[in-house]
């Protein structure tokens, strides 16, 4: 597999992890590469590698395994057991090298240290953070949330943690320390935070600074006017050849709503694709990664929700995230005209992976355990925030409806523009609706800190 060329920046990322054993934190901005790098050490790498995601989905993404299948974890609070291992779970912890987690601001500080914990207990290395295995995570805290506790889980968390966040975990040499842990250098693991700053994605800095505002909950009274003078615009109406434009809600009724409006409205006929499934693949939707019935008509407006694979060495025809129209329905087949061009889209095949160990060759490998196959589409006449993650558009409305409801969901939605002439706002930006959890303010104020101390700044 051919993955694009790295920048410098995040080349010299690549050989840290590489070249190193260091515990590495990468982070940045939306738009800065951080799934790009990923998909670039998971194939050029020469070490024994396990990627890994908190979510199915997620997984997915990075054709891994969840968290909590490649450990044998139970879910919820997991607490300070030790979780009975068999002897191929074992086998298979001691052949990593190294352990890539996605999405890391999802993992909650139990489930972190509940892998500390596994790796230890495998590898027969008690005494040494992760068994001697290096971990590198992925994500941004800005962004994504882990799933809050309740009730009595709570009232753990609360006993036993700084905060429910990853880096609040107790097997990080600070926190080990802050909690009075006397063997801190064996215990506790140093963790190594770099920020990408490279923004791809954007190029005016003017919205650039906008965004960072929004990020860090520093939007003045300036900055919100621009915002919302330039979103209060009404949206123009789809002309020939020009899509309607997406919009971003917060909750999935709404989203829901809006694409089953807009294709009832659409004459024709209604027609159904039913997604294989095969293996244990998990259930309910949010298991899935496209819609198990995906309902279409000619004229419907779609999303792509995979990279184009058929180009062999071309440019990609449409990427994650490509907005098209449905023009034609027949044969197997989905045609979808995108910028002017139309394209034959076939379904696709999205492949739930396990690792396991090959005792031949003393070495991880990876088997296919279920796959889901479905057009690689999407009605996109609105998606949820949260779908929105990762996906770059050159317009889209953002509705924040009664008000945003979780930290950086707003920062979210506004960073998948590619600059501020796209915005369309329903309503104003009220200061309610710019949320920061203030745990991840005081973990990367002290990111910052440090970075400026070493640098000499």
């Amino acid at each position: 597999m051919t993955t694009p060329p790295l920048s410098a920046e995040q080349e010299a990322l690549f050989r840290l992890i590489e070249d190193t054993r260091e515990h590495v934190f990468v982070t940045g901005r939306a738009g800065t590469g951080k799934s790009t790098l990923l998909q670039h050490l998971a194939w050029h790498t020469s070490k024994s590698i396990a990627v890994c995601a908190p979510t199915g989905v997620a997984a997915l993404n990075v054709e891994g395994q969840t968290i909590h299948s490649l450990f044998k974890l139970p879910l919820g609070i997991i607490g300070s057991q030790e979780e009975d291992q068999s002897d191929a779970t074992r086998k298979l912890l001691n052949a990593i090298d190294t352990l890539v987690i996605d999405e890391i601001s999802m993992v909650n500080a139990d489930l972190m240290d509940a892998i500390d914990r596994s790796l230890r207990k495998a590898r027969g290395r008690r005494g040494e953070p992760f068994g001697g295995v290096q971990i590198v995570m992925f994500g941004d805290p800005y962004q994504l949330a882990p799933v809050p506790p309740r009730g009595d889980e709570l009232r753990y968390v609360r006993d036993h943690y700084r905060s429910f966040w990853f880096f609040d975990a107790k097997v990080w040499v600070g926190e080990a320390a802050r909690d009075g842990i006397l063997d801190v250098g064996s215990y506790g693991a140093d963790l190594h935070i770099r920020e990408l700053v490279d923004i791809h994605r954007q190029s005016d800095p003017g919205f650039k600074a906008m965004l960072n505002a929004v990020r860090y909950g520093r939007v003045t009274a300036d900055i919100a006017q621009i915002l919302n003078d330039t979103g209060a615009r009404t949206p123009p109406d789809a002309r020939d050849g020009e899509h309607p434009i997406i919009t971003l809600a917060t909750r999935n009724d709404i989203v829901n709503s809006i694409n089953r409006r807009h294709l009832n409205e659409l004459v024709g006929r209604e027609q159904t694709a039913m997604a294989e499934i095969s293996g244990d693949f998990g259930r309910g939707d949010a298991a899935y990664p496209a819609d198990v019935e995906l309902k279409l008509k000619v004229g419907a407006q779609v999303m792509f929700l995979r990279n184009d694979v058929q180009s062999y060495g071309e440019p990609p025809r449409w990427v994650n995230g490509t907005i098209g129209t449905v023009t034609r329905i027949a044969g197997g087949t989905v045609r979808v005209e995108v910028e002017g061009q139309e394209f034959d889209v076939e379904p696709a095949v999205w492949e739930r992976f396990r690792y396991a160990y090959d005792a031949g060759s003393k070495s991880l490998s990876r088997e296919i355990v279920a796959e889901f196959t479905q057009f690689p589409l999407r009605l996109a006449w609105a998606v949820t925030i949260h779908k929105s993650q990762g996906k770059t558009y050159d317009r889209a409305i953002v509705d924040l409806g009664s008000g945003a409801f979780a930290p950086g969901q707003t920062y979210v939605a506004l960073s998948r523009l590619t600059s501020l002439d796209g915005l369309y706002l329903s309503r104003p930006l009220r200061p309610s609706d710019i949320r920061v959890d203030p745990d991840v303010q005081r973990f990367m104020a002290g990111v910052r800190a440090q970075s400026a101390a070493g640098s000499g700044r």
